[in-house]
């Protein structure tokens, strides 16, 4: 089955983001303090808010991330979405990311997970692109704001561009082997 990455190399990629986060949020905060008022708490309130309504859906993302990397065999997915798998591995990427629902905390962890477990950088790249392009748990919405007719524009403009950045995605990086996968490895 699946190694266990190190832990220490599982998240030492987070880091700069996370300092960079920091020091941003230290300082609005001392802004919103220097500010004067109750903006600094209103601010932490907030924050706190919506920390609480997220959480659920980050814990299951999390979740469903790790356990479809531990539960799903290296060698199907290697198959299915694989650098081996092709044209149709890249179009299936292209579809499991337009039907994900849910923003980042969603997407990002599975694609992640999909990563480490095999899935190849073309699959992975049209994956997310078909996300944030088709997102078909969006349509009702559009559809509802921007109409049927623009919405039908919007996707028959750009239902092939998932498919064309994952080919392109392993025509330029065929021979790139991410840190995520050699851990994996």
């Amino acid at each position: 089955m699946n190694q266990k990455p190190a832990r220490k190399s599982r998240f030492s990629g987070m880091l700069v983001p996370t300092l960079v986060m920091a020091v941003i949020a230290i300082g609005l905060f001392i802004f919103a303090v220097q500010k004067g008022g109750d903006a600094h708490v209103t601010g932490l309130e907030t924050a706190g808010d919506i920390m609480l309504s997220i959480a659920p859906l980050l814990i299951f993302a999390f979740i469903v991330a790790g356990l479809m990397q531990v539960l799903i065999p290296t060698k199907t997915i290697a198959k299915w979405l694989g650098r081996e798998s092709g044209l149709r591995g890249i179009a299936i990427g292209a579809v499991l990311g337009g039907l994900m629902p849910g923003g980042p905390f969603v997407s990002l962890p599975i694609a992640a997970a999909l990563l480490r477990a095999g899935a190849g950088i073309g699959t992975m790249v049209a994956f997310l692109t078909g996300w944030s392009i088709l997102a078909v748990t969006r349509l009702p919405l559009e559809v509802g704001l921007m109409g049927w007719k623009f919405t039908a524009i919007r996707l028959s403009v750009s239902f092939f561009f998932p498919i064309l950045a994952g080919l392109l995605a392993n025509i330029i990086y065929s021979k790139t082997r991410l840190p995520e996968q050699e851990r994996s490895s």
